[in-house]
């Protein structure tokens, strides 16, 4: 039996968070292939502050019991994806790198793409993380159906 490396997929929030509090589509799809481990999530520290920031402003709507199993599905997803992560990136690279991307709150995420070198970086972003970023970050940069559709060519 031969051993394929995974895919590693680099998920901006928007991916992620959508992929937890959806209860169909894409980025549940997405997750769900890093969770059976067919894919290898990688997980930016940047990224899952402003996740868990989110779930717990969208918890804050929930009934109680439903706001608990919402936090507890993705402490379990994140048991189940045993996530590589990616630390915060150095203060003065973050100030140096603004010329990447034009949102601000965006070179974090980008800078620990970057880091990380993923075969695929997905985001709903397409407005800020568009082709040109991908092009200066040497990354591969797409939202989850243009996953989908690539990973379909496998099937035919």
């Amino acid at each position: 039996m031969t051993s394929r490396r995974r895919i590693r997929l680099f998920l901006d929030s928007n991916v992620l968070t959508g992929g937890i509090v959806s209860p169909w589509g894409l980025d549940k799809a997405t997750l769900s292939l890093c969770a059976a481990r067919v894919c290898r999530l990688v997980l930016a520290a940047v990224v899952r502050d402003e996740v868990e920031e989110n779930l717990l402003l969208h918890a804050e709507r929930l009934p109680s019991l439903d706001a608990d199993q919402l936090l507890e599905d993705y402490r379990r997803l994140i048991r189940l994806t045993n996530p590589e992560t990616v630390p915060y990136p150095e203060p003065d690279l973050v100030r140096s790198s603004q010329h990447l991307i034009r949102h601000a709150a965006d070179v974090p995420v980008l800078l620990s793409a970057m880091a990380s070198q993923p075969d695929w970086v997905l985001t709903h972003n397409t407005r800020h993380f568009t082709h040109v970023v991908a092009q200066r970050a040497s990354l591969r940069i797409a939202t989850p159906i243009e996953l989908f559709r690539t990973l379909s060519v496998l099937f035919e």
